[in-house]
């Protein structure tokens, strides 16, 4: 049986920031996928003549498959818009519109018709000052798939030996980080992390390196206790289940060459221990992954850049690596009759 192609939500996240923009540009990038643009049509063809590009819509049809070539066409699933968009000005007006366009996207992978799902960014602070409760991409998905925790990892671009660091706590203040690490909820982070590791991202045996939280990974004690008292203890127990996990690591010498030849995955304790590692290595082409998710999603590292909407002063290399792993995500699941 013929695998074929896989289909790829993309929404276009906040209206005025560049994710319209970065799906115009889409339309002359030829891809290894289906793509359907949920967003509103009006708006992208808008946009499209403010960056004095072509743009050809062609109206989603589930029934109809149909290649991205790149030649400046894009499917698109319509999205109604409360207000006229102005790149670069927030209106809290279509705060909800860009939450729908999240919903399709997410029910549409939930039900099959979708194989993946790529989300530009939003911007959270004009949800909440819609009166919309909203903390984050990861955190809505969460909810809307009835998933109780999920597990954010970065990967530095799209290939099968790229850097990916996963975090075991994510936007919080340093001061709440150790009492954020108990043994419970790391345990269920290195299992989220493990399994989606083999049956995502096809690896087998993924070997993990996990970084200590103090300095020198606590120096036996001398630095802080919780390698001691919290983490190695997990590690002890996770490798009687045969999980390949090394640490916990000192975070100043994980990222050295020696240890990350042989890794498939590393885990940091908090934000800023791996991500300037990653994004040192990878910015503008990293790629954030929800880990934990019955569905596949993955998104962009960089956020609505108002000042730049409209502009045409934009890289879209970030969104293409997000596709692209979308798409090797989707490839790597089995097919029924293969």
């Amino acid at each position: 049986m013929t695998r074929p192609l896989p289909r790829i939500a993309v929404t276009a996240g906040e209206p005025a920031g560049i994710g319209p923009d970065l799906c115009v540009m889409l339309a002359h990038q030829p891809l290894d996928a289906e793509l359907v643009v949920v967003a509103n049509t009006e708006m992208l063809q808008a946009r499209a003549k403010s960056l004095n590009l072509t743009l050809n819509t062609v109206a989603y049809d589930a029934n109809i498959n149909q290649a991205h070539t790149g030649n400046g066409s894009l499917t698109v699933l319509d999205q109604a818009i409360n207000a006229p968009v102005v790149a670069g000005q927030l209106n809290t007006s279509n705060s909800d519109y860009v939450l729908e366009t999240l919903k399709k996207a997410t029910l549409g992978c939930i039900k099959g018709e979708f194989n993946a799902m790529v989300t530009a960014p939003v911007h959270k602070g004009i949800i909440n000052d819609a009166g919309i409760a909203f903390s984050g991409h990861t955190e809505f998905l969460a909810e809307l798939t009835n998933t109780a925790q999920v597990v954010m990892m970065l990967v530095a671009g799209n290939q099968s030996d790229s850097m990916r660091v996963a975090l075991a706590t994510t936007h919080l203040a340093l001061k709440d980080v150790p009492q954020a690490i108990t043994k419970k909820s790391l345990e269920t982070t290195i299992r989220i992390l493990h399994h989606d590791l083999v049956n995502k991202f096809g690896i087998k045996n993924p070997r993990i390196l996990v970084a200590g939280l103090n300095p020198h990974a606590g120096e036996d004690g001398y630095l802080g206790r919780e390698e001691i008292e919290v983490i190695n203890p997990v590690l002890t127990n996770l490798r009687e289940e045969a999980m390949n996990l090394i640490g916990a690591l000192p975070a100043d010498t994980l990222f050295a060459k020696h240890h990350l030849k042989n890794a498939d995955a590393v885990l940091a304790m908090y934000h800023d221990q791996g991500l300037p590692v990653l994004k040192h290595a990878s910015f503008g082409e990293g790629v954030n992954v929800t880990l934990g998710l019955p569905i596949i999603r993955t998104s962009v590292d960089h956020g609505t850049a108002l000042n730049l909407a409209g502009t045409g002063n934009i890289e879209i290399g970030s969104l293409l690596a997000a596709i692209q792993l979308a798409i090797q995500l989707s490839n790597n699941k089995p097919l029924l009759g293969l």
